[in-house]
């Protein structure tokens, strides 16, 4: 069984500041943060802050963790739908297409909703869906919880394996350890040595250093770059399932408004896959392309962390969408598409601007392994 005991505070030293809130030329506040991009090998290409910064996965981890229902086979056992894989790899917006979809699928393989153990707290995330339930007196149901579908893979492991599902939340439950082993392999270590804790849905959630997270998008960006003796690389037929799955249907990974996740892929179809989690942290794999006039350069793996958890977002951003400016990625048209998330502006009552979000800081070249 993995304990659930909090490790002792890690290491922490102060990361650099990468945006500021101005207002009237005054600087009224700074977000601080740390970002790297790595390779498939996980070699450092940039960087800025600490490489190394212990963070918690969180949702990050769904692209991840849902390998473990398709290697047991649940893609051909259910028939799962590209769309019904995307809206398990997703932190939805609780919106009507994402209940749908995952309604859907339930109904087509035999489970009720009622199984879900996510909560309701706090949802619908799209405030336009919040605003009609309260107007019209209904309650959300967990479907309409951000981690709905990734409960729902918890819950299909379990119907696969005859095994319970009143407790699959659970560490010791065969669909916990399924799901660990995956994470495990995912992250090349060994399931006995990953640190967890407990995730806000109640899930168990795992620590690793930041590269560590570039590194484990990269491989998403580029299943099919890991070499033949790489661990990992029995993943790879899945990865590029669930990797094209994300991108076909960027609006079930986040939802139709106010979402990063979903705005970067669809204003670079084809060419990033994007995935955020909680206090702050995004991991984005760059497919190989073209990158503003380069020719054809590798894929990597670009992971963000902000200080402070950055309540407002605006600090994580504005720095996502720079930090991908700078390797290329996103050429001006592209930022100026997401110039909303590039310099995020604060408006007063009358509609005029008063404050923006500015992203300023330099992506590093390095050049080295980390770890």
């Amino acid at each position: 069984m993995v304990s659930r005991t909090p490790a002792k505070a890690s290491r922490w030293s102060t990361p650099p500041v990468l945006v500021r809130q101005v207002r009237s030329d005054v600087v009224e506040s700074v977000h601080r943060g740390d970002i790297v991009e790595v390779d498939v090998t996980g070699r450092v290409l940039r960087a800025i802050g600490d490489p190394q910064r212990q963070v918690f996965l969180r949702s990050t981890v769904k692209p991840f963790g849902l390998l473990a229902l398709l290697r047991a086979g649940g893609r051909q056992e259910f028939d799962l739908t590209p769309d019904e894989i995307a809206i398990m790899a997703s932190s939805h917006s609780g919106e009507d297409l994402h209940v749908r979809t995952i309604q859907a699928m339930y109904r087509r393989i035999g489970i009720s909703a009622s199984l879900l153990a996510c909560g309701t707290e706090g949802m619908p995330l799209d405030e336009l869906t919040a605003a009609r339930l309260a107007r019209d007196g209904e309650r959300p149901s967990p479907l309409r919880h951000m981690c709905s579908g990734q409960h729902s893979v918890f819950v299909l492991l379990a119907k696969l394996g005859g095994w319970g599902t009143d407790d699959y939340w659970e560490a010791d439950h065969p669909s916990t350890r399924a799901y660990r082993e995956t994470v495990a392999v995912a992250f090349d270590v060994k399931p006995d040595r990953l640190r967890t804790g407990v995730d806000g849905c109640g899930l168990l959630t795992y620590a690793f250093a930041l590269h560590e997270v570039a590194r484990a998008y990269a491989m998403l960006a580029a299943p099919d770059a890991l070499p033949a003796d790489d661990r990992r690389a029995v993943l790879a037929p899945h990865l590029t399932v669930v990797r094209d799955a994300m991108m076909r249907y960027p609006e079930l990974i986040g939802g139709t408004r106010q979402r990063l996740d979903t705005a970067l892929m669809k204003t670079a179809p084809g060419r990033v896959v994007s995935k955020s989690g909680m206090e702050a942290l995004r991991g984005v794999g760059i497919l190989r392309g073209r990158r503003n006039g380069s020719s054809d350069m590798a894929p990597t793996g670009l992971a963000l962390k902000m200080e402070g958890g950055d309540g407002y977002e605006r600090g994580t951003y504005g720095a996502t969408v720079e930090a991908l400016r700078q390797v290329g990625l996103l050429d001006e048209s592209a930022v100026r598409q997401l110039a909303r998330y590039h310099r995020t502006p604060s408006f007063d009552p009358h509609g005029n601007l008063a404050a923006e979000a500015i992203p300023e800081f330099e992506l590093v070249p390095v050049g080295e392994l980390v770890g």
